[in-house]
């Protein structure tokens, strides 16, 4: 490489660490700068490397060639690989569906409804945080980032610490975008209920996000013991448990706080003051790591415009169900999503760990270049293009099931007819085909800005999974009422 470009390459690459005991650990690429010496600090120590890089060609030209091994993988391993943690996740949306479908009915629901608009952007956290972090660590576990314990820890407390920052205000900001979205249409605002969003918003979100971040962390260091691609486990594993998690913490904490509206108003305010005040001390350990310390100033972009197009997903969601007439729409909502978020999440894992291993940062591969069209994510005989159309392939019999596992489990009000069933697996593949498409464009994309896409992209597509999803399914229902499928098939 020349000396212009050592600086992307070796945070690409992952040649080297700091052995020398100075503290400077950097994960991979958790956002590729698109030049040499971009990013005060460090690009001063990305200067250093690059002298070190320099001082020894020949010891950094052997560890490209032995980073740029990427692991082989059959087709039968991938597809039992990402067969069974899709069943696993899809499950957990199944009973997150269940879970929606039993509060709607409670009274923090009934009387406030903007609580619905909050589903879809914490439900969104997932994409946003969890799946963003079990992307990143997959991509650093491959390259071999992961393999000395020091680095690897810091590298977790590091992302574990920013993800609470993330989760904190982002659960405020959704809050707030709950509060104008239910605002604007009615026009009425009531400040006790603005304040029990906020503190069932950023509650939920960090107690859901810690909890999760631990598990995931688990699942990261587990896979590599023992030999699994993380890319084609972690982000679903990620969501498996993800949705259920988070919608019993928050129906459970937004029912408690509404119950001490009358008696103990000031009970809302003081949950919601004190996981703010702790965001101080998760910024403090965040920025002792230079990968998190870097996605603390350029990291929010894509999680917060996330949280918006969740926001606006969340908004369709209240006005159909404030159609009596639509209620079913409700325990297919979390189902829907949570499978279209699943499953592009995998190919984006897997685009960003291939980019990470066969192209600098600006560049992409030959297959990739010139202008985008449909046919380049399925057709071909390489392995994202393997895994694209196992993806696909798998939304309908993947559907099916969980259909019928809502059936077997008598939830919801709506009777599986095979117009009904037509009508959602349309839905349902047409949102996932459009993802897959998404994909491929948004992380070569971001690859070719300098943008690394394993922070960038995925939160982009799950939220975008999310508005899709729930439009998509929305507009089914109003179809099927129209067409005359109604009472006990649609309606509650």
């Amino acid at each position: 490489v020349d000396h212009d470009g050592a600086s992307a390459v070796f945070l690409t690459s992952s040649v080297s660490l700091s052995d020398s005991g100075e503290g400077r650990y950097s994960e991979v690429a958790p956002m590729l700068p698109s030049g040499p010496g971009s990013g005060g600090e460090d690009g001063e120590e990305d200067e250093e490397d690059e002298d070190e890089c320099d001082d020894d060609d020949d010891d950094e030209g052997q560890g490209l060639t032995a980073v740029r091994n990427m692991p082989k993988e059959s087709l039968l391993a991938m597809v039992l690989q990402i067969l069974v943690p899709f069943l696993l996740a899809g499950f957990g949306t199944v009973s997150a569906g269940m879970v929606l479908d039993i509060v709607q009915h409670w009274e923090a629901f009934k009387y406030v409804s903007e609580i619905f608009i909050l589903v879809p952007a914490l439900l969104g956290l997932k994409g946003n945080l969890e799946m963003t972090l079990a992307s990143r660590l997959s991509t650093a576990v491959n390259v071999g980032k992961m393999d000395s314990p020091i680095e690897k820890w810091n590298l977790i407390i590091g992302n574990l610490a920013l993800k609470q920052v993330q989760a904190t205000v982002v659960g405020f900001l959704a809050a707030v975008a709950a509060v104008v979205l239910g605002w604007i249409p009615e026009g009425k605002f009531q400040m006790s209920h603005a304040v029990l969003l906020c503190s069932s918003s950023v509650a939920t979100a960090f107690i859901a996000s810690l909890l999760q971040g631990i598990i995931m962390v688990g699942v990261i260091v587990g896979s590599k013991k023992t030999g699994i691609n993380p890319d084609n486990v972690a982000t679903p594993i990620a969501a498996s448990f993800g949705d259920l998690i988070t919608l019993a913490i928050l129906a459970w904490i937004s029912q408690g706080l509404y119950n001490c509206l009358d008696s103990h108003s000031y009970v809302s305010s003081l949950v919601c003051a004190f996981f703010l005040c702790l965001t101080p001390v998760w910024i403090v350990v965040a920025s002792k790591h230079p990968a998190s310390r870097m996605l603390l100033y350029s990291g929010w972009e894509p999680v917060i415009t996330a949280m918006l197009i969740s926001s606006i997903g969340g908004l369709i969601l209240d006005k159909t169900l404030s159609n009596p007439n639509l209620a079913g729409i409700v325990v297919y909502t979390p189902v829907i999503n949570g499978i279209g978020g699943n499953l592009v999440a995998i190919q984006s894992s897997r685009f960003s760990t291939y980019l990470h291993f066969h192209s600098v940062p600006g560049e992409v591969p030959e297959e990739a270049k010139g202008c985008y069209y449909p046919c380049r994510t399925f057709c071909g005989s390489g392995a994202n293009h393997r895994s694209a159309q196992v993806l696909l392939l798998l939304v309908v019999p993947g559907h099916l099931i969980f259909l019928y596992t809502i059936h077997l489990m008598k939830s919801g009000h709506t009777t599986l007819t095979p117009i009904f069933m037509a009508v959602y697996l349309a839905a349902a593949l047409l949102q996932v085909l459009l993802l897959l498409c998404i994909a491929d464009w948004m992380v070569h994309s971001m690859w070719r800005s300098g943008k690394d896409p394993d922070s960038f992209s995925i939160p982009y597509l799950t939220a975008l999974g999310d508005l899709l999803g729930t439009a998509l399914l929305a507009l089914s229902f109003h179809f099927l009422w129209v067409i005359g499928d109604q009472d006990s098939d649609v309606g509650d």
